[in-house]
């Protein structure tokens, strides 16, 4: 085959590219003008942003293509290529860098609002603080790279006047990208250490101080149990677990006695509150995004987090102007196909309508088990006299 045949082999397939993108979107166009409701909503969807990056890129290569296919017949008919290939790509750098920054912006201006909210607990407004840090510090060396690496590409294209200067060693710049890069990184780290021992290192008078509740986590559920008068959670025994007793509470432990189970969680506010937190099954992450808490739960290992909200459930509706606004503690482990569901609603109320609230719930002591223990001790009893037979 010819060097011309192929030329023309390569022009028809790109011609049949272009044929091929413009009846791609041809549906596209033609639902947006009969039917535009239906166009609004498939604007919305992955799959049209996933089809239209794909057109956009066949269109960038069938464009690159057309353009070497020119040099390539300018070659052959022994002209020179007007085209600077080196000024035009860096124009592109140019065009890339600035649309980059604009994105940059844009994602700042509007998904940073979008996932930025009002900490609720007091040890939240030091983890905004050290996240805010971490972000500036991280923004302003962003940019300033980018615009270096794009400006480079920009200032010194190719040019066969030009030489590149070999500068292989440079040691006063060295340690300045060594030491200044080590000493902001220490102190994010060492800020990062001091914050995190200062939330989770709670003084052992403290700890008796703050509402005591256990939560259990299981595919696909949370198992909520509060302390009763004596503030403790009784103890727990896995091979107690039975259908009426979930948790394997140890009903020898009279701290367990007064255990109360609920639906949801109720905590007062401005009052200091410890989450013992456990897992029946596999891992799952104790996750209340508002109030800055996340913390492994293990199977077989108890984990602890304690903390202070500072606005009630009437107040953060308020603060975000959402009336169905709600707390929520969430699994931030992928635990299964129903971990997107495994949620438990948290409201922050009063010490007055806390108080109220918890005498209406049921002792995890209940008719139910006590009924099932009765049977055991029965069982063991009965046994017992057929050994001695």
């Amino acid at each position: 085959m010819g060097l011309r045949n192929f030329l023309k082999l390569r022009a028809n397939l790109l011609t049949g590219l272009i044929v091929l993108a413009l009846c791609a979107t041809s549906p596209v166009l033609a639902q947006s003008e009969l039917a535009p409701a239906v166009y609004s909503a498939a604007y919305k969807t992955a799959a049209y942003y996933s089809l239209l990056f794909i057109l956009f890129c066949v269109f960038i290569v069938v464009i690159g293509k057309v353009f070497k296919l020119h040099d390539l017949n300018s070659e052959l008919q022994g002209k020179k290529s007007k085209a600077n290939w080196n000024k035009i790509n860096g124009a592109l750098f140019g065009v890339f860098l600035i649309a980059g920054l604009f994105g940059t912006y844009w994602s700042y201006s509007v998904h940073g609002v979008m996932s930025h909210s009002v900490s609720a607990s007091v040890h939240g407004d030091d983890i905004d603080s050290m996240f805010n840090v971490t972000l500036i510090i991280t923004t302003i060396v962003f940019v300033l790279t980018h615009i270096a690496l794009f400006g480079f590409a920009i200032k010194y294209p190719n040019s066969k006047k030009k030489k590149a200067y070999f500068y292989p060693h440079n040691n006063t710049l060295e340690r300045w990208w060594t030491i200044v890069p080590a000493i902001v990184l220490t102190y994010l780290v060492v800020l990062g250490f001091f914050t995190w021992k200062g939330i989770t290192e709670v003084p052992e008078d403290e700890q008796k101080k703050a509402l005591s509740i256990e939560v259990t986590g299981q595919q696909y559920n949370w198992t909520i149990r509060y302390s009763g008068a004596d503030n403790k959670v009784g103890a727990r025994n896995y091979k107690k677990t039975t259908a009426a007793n979930g948790l394997g509470i140890d009903f020898s432990d009279n701290a367990s006695w007064d255990d109360k189970m609920a639906d949801e969680i109720v905590i007062p506010v401005n009052q200091p509150v410890r989450f013992t937190i456990n897992a029946k099954d596999v891992l799952h992450s104790f996750y209340m995004p508002a109030f800055r808490v996340q913390v492994n739960a293990v199977p077989g290992m108890p984990t602890h987090f304690q903390f202070t909200p500072k606005y009630t459930t009437e107040e953060m509706r308020t603060m975000e102007n959402d009336p169905k606004y709600n707390y929520l503690l969430l699994c931030a482990k992928i635990c299964g196909s129903g971990h997107w569901n495994m949620q438990k609603n948290v409201r922050v109320v009063s010490a007055a309508e806390y108080q109220d609230w918890l005498a209406q719930q049921q002792l995890y002591y209940n008719d139910d088990v006590k009924m099932e223990l009765q049977m055991a001790q029965k069982s063991v009893v009965g046994d017992n006299k057929l050994a001695l037979k």
